[in-house]
């Protein structure tokens, strides 16, 4: 799939769930959950030891079992881990700062690659680098205000904070009123003690929850 396709279906859903477990049977769990939700495309964090194994893994279960899903890769620092992934079916690679090196081979290969920014000079970098889809990251020291004052430097760029969104209608809004396309979500989504406690379930109607939210926020602005 290319680029914009994947970049599409990202802004569509308007909310890209992250995580990474070291059991693959939680993450095949959690990944039930967001795709009976509704959820196509999740980003799953290269964090531990055992993701590249889970994500193979993973990508083995989608054609039976997530047909229509996409999953990206994240926390990447060199072009390296990037090709592994790609070459292992990455749909699309995220990484916490922006690297020149991932944006060149994404480029090459036509995938998106969201990088994380949180000043201006990052994004005007990203944006040199043909990239259009940043991750401001971390969200919580940024904040709403920060994408109010700066949205209007950047025509044609779409925002998505990254730590900092709360599962909450209140939060969420705050985001998109400021002028974001997509919230990432991670344990603030999938949190440490429904991974404890399997809670799949709560995963699900709290995900279901926020799609709500997002696509009302989505359909005010």
């Amino acid at each position: 799939m290319s680029a914009q396709n994947t970049l599409q279906i990202i802004l569509k859903q308007g909310v890209l769930p992250l995580f990474y477990h070291p059991d693959i049977e939680v993450c095949m769990g959690v990944l039930d959950a967001l795709y009976a939700a509704g959820i196509r495309a999740v980003e799953f964090t290269h964090r531990g030891d055992a993701a590249e194994t889970n994500f193979i893994a993973i990508k083995a279960s989608i054609p039976t079992r997530y047909p229509d899903l996409n999953i990206g890769i994240g926390t990447l620092k060199n072009r390296a881990q990037a090709q592994k992934y790609h070459e292992l079916g990455a749909d699309f690679l995220v990484s916490p700062g922006l690297v020149p090196s991932i944006a060149q081979y994404a480029s090459e290969h036509n995938m998106l690659y969201t990088p994380g920014c949180m000043t201006p000079t990052e994004i005007i970098q990203a944006e040199t680098l043909g990239i259009t889809f940043v991750k401001l990251f971390p969200g919580n020291l940024l904040g709403p205000e920060f994408v109010s004052a700066i949205k209007e430097l950047f025509k044609g760029m779409y925002f998505m904070p990254t730590g900092g969104v709360d599962a909450t209608d209140e939060s969420i809004g705050s985001w998109f009123k400021a002028g974001v396309s997509v919230v990432g979500m991670g344990s603030k989504l999938i949190s440490k003690s429904r991974l404890d406690q399997r809670d799949y379930s709560s995963i699900e109607q709290s995900t279901r929850q926020v799609i709500q939210w997002v696509q009302s926020h989505q359909a005010n602005r």
